[in-house]
């Protein structure tokens, strides 16, 4: 095959892997602006509501690109697999909490912090060496940190920014477990997840008929912006390399204040958009800086 024709595959691979990824990113920065036009439903009916819907969707999913080795994935999940449910459960839960208790430009930019922690559980956890530029950027992000959980408390969310914090943890020890395990199939612990959030939620719960706007907003939020999210970003990520993979992801803590404030007005404080453009920016740091060395 002439080198030209494969050039252009390879590059037509590539725009549909950065496509893929951008999509579910968009998806995901959608999250806010959701939980705020479900004003009327309380945090756990949502969970309940979104993580059924979430786990409908990606069992769909599931059969329909793997077929009977779907469900014998199920069969073969082991203790790893569990784990990284665990954290997709307090993940999952945290998110809607935090987001009824504190500004979304707060919660999408402290959950933002995931990488940042997981290089830093992987220097304590795995003795990984990590750069100069690690450094410089958990610092950076532990500073914006403290500036928009101060500006918090002093206008009483700073729950609400703990319960972010809680996600980004969560999201950093399953980086750390899938990284010792790359060949996992997560789709299944994820959906298993989501069942099981679902089955925590439900006897907090209210099961009082929704309005048809409530109703279809709650089932995008699982299946849509949660679901079709992470089958987009997972059939974008084989695609593309890693730091590739990673520099779209930074798209969701920028762009999930920006629909919240078009459509709502809700706009963060002074304080907050400091923090927030100094975790932003270790953020970038960090994942451009990978991307040049390949390690962090």
């Amino acid at each position: 095959m002439p080198d030209d024709v494969t050039h252009a595959g390879s590059k037509i691979v590539g725009f549909k892997g950065v496509s893929l990824v951008i999509a579910a990113a968009l998806l995901w920065s959608s999250g806010g602006l959701i939980v705020r036009l479900l004003h009327g439903l309380d945090s756990w009916t949502i969970v309940f509501w979104r993580s059924l819907s979430a786990f409908a969707f990606l069992a769909i999913f599931g059969l329909w690109t793997e077929g009977v080795g779907y469900l014998r994935a199920f069969i073969r999940i082991g203790p790893t697999t569990l784990g990284i449910a665990a954290c997709f459960v307090v993940a999952s839960i945290s998110l809607v909490v935090a987001l009824k208790l504190t500004s979304v430009a707060d919660v999408v930019i402290l959950m933002s912090c995931a990488p940042l922690l997981a290089a830093l559980l992987a220097r304590i956890v795995l003795g990984e060496r990590l750069r100069a530029f690690a450094w410089i950027a958990l610092t950076g992000s532990i500073a914006g940190a403290v500036i928009m959980v101060w500006d918090s408390y002093q206008h009483g969310s700073v729950v609400g920014d703990l319960m972010a914090m809680c996600i980004a943890l969560a999201q950093a020890v399953a980086i750390i477990l899938f990284r010792r395990h790359r060949n996992l199939n997560l789709i299944p612990g994820i959906n298993l997840a989501m069942l099981a959030a679902a089955g925590i939620a439900a006897p907090l719960a209210s099961f009082a008929p929704m309005a048809l706007v409530d109703t279809g907003l709650v089932g995008f939020f699982g299946a849509g912006q949660l679901g079709l999210g992470l089958a987009l970003f997972a059939s974008g990520a084989r695609l593309i390399p890693a730091a590739q993979t990673a520099m779209y992801g930074v798209l969701e803590p920028v762009i999930g204040p920006v629909w919240v404030w078009l459509a709502l007005g809700e706009q963060p404080s002074p304080a907050g958009l400091v923090g927030g453009a100094t975790v932003i920016a270790a953020l970038m740091l960090f994942t451009f800086a990978t991307m040049r060395t390949g390690a962090a």
